[in-house]
This record gives C-alpha cells, sequence and structure tokens, in this order.
C-alpha cells in the first residue's frame, strides 16, 4: 500500500436510529366488538458498532465516510406485533484503533481483538404500545409511546499500530534498510532525510517458524515534541511497543549526544516511554576495521552501562543474526 493510502487518523459523525412508535389500535374482530387494546410497540432503533478486523491496518476506508447512521426502528402494529429493530451499522477498524469523543478528547474504548465488537452509539429505544397502559379503571386508553431518539456524536479514530519492537532514530539512520533486511517490508529507501512519511510494519521471520513485528517510524530531530520535523505525530505508533530499538550511525560525531536526544524527546511526548526495553544498535559498522570498533566499545562500556548495545552492519548483512537472537530474548523474557 502506498503512502498516501495510509491513514491513521480520521474524524467521523455517527449517528444511531430513533426507535418506532408504538401503536395506539383498538382490537376489531367478527363477534368480538370491542377487543381492548392491543397496540405493539415500536422497534429499536439501529446501534452503530466498530467491529475489530485483523486483516486491516489503516483507516484509509473511512477517509471518505465521514457521516455513518444507523436505520431507524420500525413502528408497532396491531394484534400487539412488534415493530421491526433499525438495521444496525458495523465499521470495520484495524486492531490498536482508539475511540475518543471530538469534544471532550476523552477515550471510550479500544479495539485490540479480531472480532472484538463495541457500541460506539446506542439505537434508541421503541415506544410502549396502549396494550400496555390497559388497566382496570383505564380499560380503552388511546395512546402510546413515540420512540425514543438515536445519539449523535462526533468521534475521532486514531491508530496505534501493534508491534513488538519499534524502531527509533534520527533521519538517515537506516531504519528503513534494517526494516528491509529483516523482513520481507519494502520501504522507501533513500540518501535524504525523511524518506519515510508513514510508518511501516515488517514481520521478522525467527527459529522454529516464529517471528515478531517491527514498526519503523519517520525519523525524530531534536524539537519533534515542540513539532519540529515532522513533529511527534507518529510517536504514537510506537507507545504499545514493548522493546524499543534506538538506531545509531557509527559516523554520528556523538553517540552518546544523539541516544540522548532520542531520549529525552520520546520522554517529553510520553514518560512511560522510559519503562520499556532498549536497545541501542550502532548502524553502518561495516566502515570500522576490528582495531576502530575495539576502541569504540571502550567507549560505549563507559557511556551505556545500563543499556544494552550491537554493531550490525545492514547492507554487509552483519550482526542481523545476533540481533534477532537479542530481540527475541528481550521480548521473551
Amino acid at each position: 500500500m502506498t503512502e498516501g493510502n495510509f491513514v491513521d487518523y480520521v474524524k467521523i459523525y455517527v449517528s444511531s436510529g430513533k426507535g418506532g412508535k408504538g401503536s395506539t389500535h383498538l382490537h376489531r374482530e367478527k363477534f368480538i366488538e370491542k377487543g381492548g387494546p392491543d397496540g405493539g410497540d415500536g422497534g429499536r432503533g439501529g446501534h452503530v458498532y466498530l467491529v475489530g478486523n485483523k486483516g486491516l491496518w489503516t483507516l484509509f476506508h473511512l477517509k471518505f465516510a465521514r457521516h455513518i447512521k444507523a436505520g431507524n426502528g420500525g413502528d408497532g402494529s396491531g394484534d400487539r406485533s412488534t415493530g421491526a429493530d433499525g438495521d444496525d451499522k458495523f465499521i470495520e477498524v484495524p486492531l490498536g484503533t482508539v475511540v475518543k469523543d471530538k469534544e471532550t478528547g476523552e477515550i471510550l474504548f479500544e479495539i485490540t481483538d479480531d472480532g472484538e465488537r463495541q457500541i460506539l452509539s446506542r439505537g434508541g429505544k421503541g415506544g410502549l404500545g396502549n396494550w400496555h397502559f390497559r388497566s382496570s379503571t383505564n380499560q380503552t386508553p388511546r395512546y402510546s409511546q413515540p420512540g425514543l431518539p438515536g445519539a449523535e456524536m462526533d468521534v475521532i479514530l486514531e491508530l496505534k499500530v501493534l508491534a513488538d519492537v519499534g524502531l527509533v532514530g534520527f533521519p538517515n539512520a537506516g531504519k528503513s534498510t534494517l526494516l528491509s533486511v529483516l523482513t520481507s517490508a519494502k520501504p522507501k529507501i533513500a540518501d535524504y532525510p525523511f524518506t519515510t512519511l508513514k510508518p511501516n510494519l515488517g514481520i521478522v521471520a525467527y527459529r522454529d517458524f516464529q517471528s515478531f513485528v517491527i514498526a519503523d517510524i519517520p525519523g525524530i530531530i531534536e524539537g519533534a515534541a515542540e513539532g519540529k520535523g515532522l513533529g511527534h505525530y507518529f510517536l504514537r505508533h510506537i507507545e504499545r511497543n514493548s522493546t524499543l530499538l534506538f538506531l545509531v550511525p557509527v559516523d554520528t560525531p556523538d553517540i552518546k549526544a544523539e541516544y540522548d536526544i532520542l531520549v529525552n524527546e520520546l520522554t517529553k511526548y510520553n514518560p512511560e516511554m522510559l519503562d520499556k526495553e532498549r536497545l541501542l544498535v550502532i548502524s553502518k559498522c561495516d566502515m570500522l576495521d576490528d582495531e576502530l570498533k575495539a576502541e569504540l566499545k571502550t567507549e560505549l562500556d563507559v557511556a551505556f552501562k545500563d543499556v544494552p548495545y550491537m554493531f550490525i552492519s545492514s547492507v554487509a548483512q552483519q550482526g542481523l543474526t545476533e540481533l534477532k537472537d537479542k530481540l527475541w530474548k528481550m521480548l521473551n523474557d
């Protein structure tokens, strides 16, 4: 799917159906001149549901469906016949979709399981027919209830992709290249910053037919939390990752400084990001000989006492098996 078709944020207006009105009917039949009230109830209005679908990974199908309305309930009729329920509306969304009230910003619920069904807007209740209002003192009620109106609301659907590992790094750090060699994904790769404009997902095939999912988001720069570069618009896609992989090229002037900038931007966006497992990966290490790598390792041992780190080269296919082993261990410990 092209970058333009990846939609992770939509606003929609939903309206459930109104309930049908109850019937005011008096029974008439041959030889039964005064059969009394027998008006049936109105049918309920249709609900609007959100349903999880693991086959979807974008909200593109809702980009142009801004008004979604369920059917109205049918009116009751004689012989205590209840009106038909209104047609329900089912909106399929990818897993990881967060639903918010547009006016208040309140999170209503999240869809995380395939087939999970949540009512977004409940249909109006049908009115009672005059059958319900008969009594010993009012044997012929000539009134019934109208149906209740449906609910209307503006909601925001926000997608947070579900992945095990999130790739974090500056623009041109080599995140897309790493994703392309670890998985079958084919992200856009070029020698200029911000080639990744939308999140990419890839499935890493591991031993014994096991696998895990990696998410690549656009590059982060200093000040992203204040809106610089692409801002923190896509950081929500790594909020659900259990492990964060920080990718820093070996030719960076100061690896520790770049790592600290990335951590600082994530902290500004959501302090809970610091609770995730972290792995520092030094990329483009095919440019180093053994002597330079040993010197760099001595420096990194001092700078990163609490954060594990690894050397890899995506282009030369160096250290990738060890990287998979390390990630798998972190994900399953």
